[in-house]
């Protein structure tokens, strides 16, 4: 994946995000249900500037950005932990 795919990715992801707080706020979902997309759509979020940021290392340290790869949920969530 190329860095303008990700961040087309992530552009959609964040148009995603707005677009359920308007539903939200139109009455058309739950909050329950925001939340739960919500989430799903952060871990992504997560994952994909995650991706960037090892492409634009490796990038840096001159190897190979498309040797990048995603890496798990539990990877890019506990990465801190």
């Amino acid at each position: 994946m190329t860095d303008d795919a990700i961040h087309t990715r992530i552009d959609s992801l964040i148009a995603e995000e707005h677009d359920l707080r308007t539903r939200l706020e139109a009455g058309e979902i739950t909050e329950s249900e925001e939340h739960a997309r919500l989430q799903v759509l952060e871990t992504q979020l997560d994952q994909a500037w995650d991706l960037l940021r090892q492409r634009r290392a490796r990038r840096e340290f001159g190897e190979n950005p498309d040797g990048a790869q995603a890496r798990s949920v539990n990877t890019v969530e506990n990465y801190r932990n």
